[in-house]
């Protein structure tokens, strides 16, 4: 007749040739696992509905040892049973339990199948801030278990820096992640891509991060000034002087007279560079295909840099068969020289689209210099656009200025 399991009868059980089971003779299904390599585990075994020829399911409670006891597994055995008394199938709800992604393999099969139309500069920064911030904070949770309160808390850890580090990535590699509002807002609209990659392949109804307000995005949009500007053009004459190289100065200079891109001009190739049209015919941007207008400045720039003919890229890199990519390097230390801290380079396609709006150029001419595709995207420069009432109210008050301070003779005379 079977004993009841008690600590002294799961300790005794000695290991054999084969896996055995030990059943309680208390409780009808809980029973003891001894594996051949001599592994104790609590099992409860039940029948599925009625009569010989139902089918049974055998779950594993947890192995011997803490937390779980004889005492303790029979207790859940006992709740396992009476599950089933109800008519559920605990192993089943089990299984699908474990079929239930976590926020981390969603992420990954978001990479993976969600963000085909990517570009890969998108993807890389995209998979920075899963890595850094999303999974370190969500990534165990369980995709249904994700409710606008996380995404809410979520955003708050972010913005505190809850996900700030600053780890060695290599032999001469740094990654500083640091937060804060701009970062907690960007990293949640990627989030929210994420589940609606979610939503859209079944696995969760409504997308959680739908409704969570985030911090306005206050990005940095900084213009030079002509005195700042004429600082740059200082700074990059002596710093060609002193031996800085000249790749990097001549990537600079055609930043500032196209208005392009930081990658559109380190990775520039010579056939996309059209020497009749004046135009630089980009195969692929952030934007895809892209004409960028050469001007009188710009082509002198290029004439400037010697052709190497074992590379088509206008900027080679000197120890591999890249592209040259050190120009943040150079730019922090011409800026310094040109006393333009916290100058970004991208700083210098907004200074472009400054200049063309000051000049008098239109909104939809200055998306088109500058290769948007979403008027959207330039709308950002209209407030620099003169308004047509402040002009005729400046000009009318300068009249009237000059009316006032001006002398007058009357007939008699006399002066007013």
């Amino acid at each position: 007749m079977p004993k009841r399991l008690t600590n002294s009868v799961v300790n005794g059980a000695a290991k054999r040739d084969s896996d055995y089971f030990l059943w309680d003779g208390d409780l009808k299904g809980f029973g003891l696992k001894v594996c051949s390599g001599g592994r104790k585990s609590y099992v409860c075994k039940y029948r599925l509905g009625t009569g010989r020829n139902a089918p049974t399911r055998r779950m594993t409670i947890g192995t011997h040892g803490s937390p779980w006891t004889p005492d303790q597994a029979r207790k859940r055995a006992g709740q396992i049973l009476g599950l089933v008394a109800h008519g559920e199938d605990p192993a089943q709800a089990r299984q699908a339990e474990k079929s239930v992604l976590t926020v981390a393999q969603l992420c990954d099969r978001y990479l993976e199948h969600g963000a085909a139309t990517k570009k890969a500069s998108t993807l890389a920064t995209d998979r920075g801030r899963i890595e850094r911030h999303i999974k370190p904070l969500l990534g165990r949770m369980r995709v249904p278990d994700v409710k606008r309160a996380e995404v809410s808390r979520f955003l708050q850890d972010v913005a505190a820096g809850k996900t700030a580090v600053d780890v060695k990535t290599g032999a001469r590699g740094r990654a500083i992640v640091r937060g804060g509002k701009g970062t907690a807002t960007r990293t949640v609209g990627l989030l929210g891509g994420i589940f609606s990659f979610a939503v859209e392949s079944g696995w969760i109804s409504e997308n959680p991060v739908r409704g969570v307000k985030r911090f306005r995005d206050r990005r940095n949009e900084r213009f030079l000034v002509t005195s700042e500007l004429q600082r740059l053009g200082a700074a990059l004459i002596g710093a060609e002087a002193a031996g800085e190289n000249p790749y990097a100065i001549a990537i600079i200079r055609l930043l500032v007279l196209t208005g392009a891109r930081k990658g559109e001009i380190e990775s520039l190739r010579w056939p996309e560079v059209d020497w009749q049209f004046s135009y630089l015919r980009l195969a692929d941007s952030k934007t895809g295909q892209k004409l960028i207008m050469l001007n009188g400045a710009g082509i002198e720039v290029l004439q400037t840099v010697p052709r190497q003919n074992a590379s088509d890229f206008v900027f080679p890199a000197s120890r591999s068969d890249g592209y040259y990519e050190g120009t943040p390097k150079v730019w922090r230390r011409i800026r310094e020289q040109a006393e333009l801290q916290n100058v970004r380079l991208h700083d210098l396609r907004h200074s472009f689209a400054s200049m063309a709006v000051s000049s008098g150029a239109s909104l939809p001419v200055i998306g088109a210099l500058l290769g948007h595709k979403d008027a959207a995207t330039t709308s950002r420069y209209a407030h620099l656009q003169s308004d047509p009432v402040r002009v005729a109210a400046e000009a009318t008050s300068a009249s009237l200025a000059a009316a006032l301070s001006s002398v007058g003779v009357a007939k008699n005379g006399k002066q007013f």
